[in-house]
């Protein structure tokens, strides 16, 4: 379905609008906990029943309550202001165990006046409503409120109903999804503070995300939808996610952090193509070869985007930087140095851009867009088997225990990230190295830059290999897979045939 209609969940902090996102969501996406102040982006999604779902920080954060610092606290507050003038429905979260406080009184204040269609949700009816003071909830003027327990799932269908019901009166029925516009999900990982929430204004062309020079500003795995009208007059659409930025496990302060961690690292797996963030200025550290040795292991496919690409101009053109005559050869220097660091990345675009002077962002996404069509591809049987055997004469396998990795027949079996089956002697013989090795003739030979290759090994012996010609084995053991075959000569002794009688 297409999705033309915003629901905006609003209210003070700690009322329990991230658990009532996620459980409208159906999946865990924002961060609960209780201490306020943790949600500071506007974190979306877009459901199937043709509405996107916005969950924003709580408003009136008092500096000093939390750990959330003043200029955070200002930029979260415009940020709610941002979703309510873009919402076309607003669900306003009150508590209600504590019932209204002078900041509910205040923020209804602002609804009423805004004109937008408002829904107040008091949350946290976890046992019905016997001991609620339900009237002071009519005094705001907001009409009828829905009970509900956002922990528990109480009223939560029926909360559904009144949205999809409020959502077909104003726009009517959604259209149906057209599945010739393919839409690309890419996200941002990186150290924090490397430019991923700036990008993704640049993007999105807008301030949509929250950008400070406070590292771990971003705490959430934001989700949106947007098109980018590329200069060849056409329309590219993408579903971008900003992570948060992805800390070393010793340096985790708080449980927060640890969950950011985490949510960074899930969200890399509902990608299609991963944008590696890397700061210009100080380099490939070793926190971000790790964080590319994530999005390997998931088999994603990565563009590594140097970021702040201006300040390396600024600075070769300050004459800061010696032993280059111009910025193509330093440029090509960086890049080298790069792929040297990341080198399990094999074939991966590298863009140099700047959030800033928005220089290259485009080139960024066409990277992304062939790199997306490179995974459409099949790899014919005969060839892969003709490549594999020359790779292997070229360079035999290192023995391990005294034996070699053997290759006997692969196919390809599936995309997204290339699967191929090989049928082998003993698949725990093929080194990281090894495999590395094969993996890189794959990309080459057939234009697979940048495109994972998986493996899925099948242990098959092979009659025509006589792999003890390559080692003494001891026949003192038996070996237990080994079959007995009749031998006629068995019968007789010395060779020569017994005599009847």
């Amino acid at each position: 379905m297409s999705v033309n209609y915003t629901v905006a969940i609003v209210g003070r902090p700690n009322v329990g609008k991230s658990r009532l996102f996620n459980r409208l969501v159906g999946q865990r996406i924002s961060i609960v906990h209780d201490m306020p102040g943790v949600t500071r982006d506007i974190v979306s999604r877009d459901l199937p029943e043709g509405y996107t779902l916005l969950d924003t920080g709580g408003m009136g954060l008092l500096p000093g309550t939390s750990d959330t610092p003043e200029k955070i606290v200002s930029a979260v507050e415009s940020q709610v202001e941002l979703s309510i003038l873009a919402a076309n429905y607003i669900l306003f979260v009150v508590d209600g165990r504590e019932g209204l406080s002078p900041l509910d009184i205040d923020m209804g204040k602002i609804l009423r006046k805004s004109g937008k269609k408002v829904l107040m949700v008091v949350n946290k009816v976890d046992s019905g409503v016997d001991g609620i003071d339900t009237a002071a909830f009519y005094k705001l003027g907001l009409g009828d409120p829905i009970f509900v327990s956002a922990e528990h799932g109480r009223g939560i269908d029926v909360l559904k109903t009144m949205i999809i019901d409020q959502r077909n009166e104003d726009v009517g029925e959604p259209e149906p999804e057209d599945p010739s516009k393919k839409v690309i999900r890419i996200g941002f990982i990186g150290r924090p503070n490397v430019g991923k929430s700036s990008l993704s204004n640049c993007l999105v062309q807008s301030e949509r995300f929250i950008v400070s020079d406070i590292p771990g500003t971003t705490r959430d795995s934001v989700e949106t939808s947007f098109t980018w009208n590329s200069k060849r007059g056409e329309d590219w659409h993408f579903t971008l996610t900003d992570t948060a930025g992805i800390r070393k496990n010793t340096k985790l302060d708080s449980s927060v952090e640890y969950f950011s961690r985490v949510r960074s690292l899930d969200a890399i797996h509902n990608l299609d193509v991963v944008l590696m963030v890397v700061d210009a200025k100080e380099g490939p550290t070793s926190l971000d070869k790790a964080i590319a040795g994530e999005a390997t292991a998931a088999n994603k496919p990565v563009v590594v985007v140097v970021n702040k690409w201006d300040l390396a101009l600024e600075a070769f053109a300050n004459e800061e930087i010696s032993g280059f005559e111009e910025e193509k050869g330093f440029r090509e220097a960086f890049e080298k140095g790069l792929r040297r660091e990341i080198f399990f990345v094999p074939g991966a675009p590298i863009r140099f851009v700047s959030a800033k002077e928005n220089l290259d962002i485009e080139k960024m996404l066409y990277d992304v867009r062939q790199l997306d069509k490179r995974h459409n591809q099949k790899i014919p049987t005969g060839r892969l088997n003709n490549l594999l055997q020359k790779m292997a004469i070229r360079m035999p396998a290192p023995k391990v225990d005294g034996r070699r990795f053997r290759f006997y027949y692969a196919v390809h079996t599936g995309n997204r990230p290339y699967r191929v089956k090989v049928f082998c002697n003993q698949g725990y013989r093929l080194g990281d190295s090894y495999k590395r090795y094969l993996q890189a003739g794959i990309v080459e030979a057939f234009d697979l830059e940048g495109c994972p290759i998986v493996f899925d090994l099948v242990n098959k012996k092979n009659p025509y290999v006589n792999e003890d010609e390559e080692t003494k084995i001891d026949r003192s053991r038996p070996k237990p897979d080994t079959q007995h075959y009749y031998n006629p000569k068995e019968r007789f002794k010395g060779g020569k045939r017994r005599k009847k009688g």
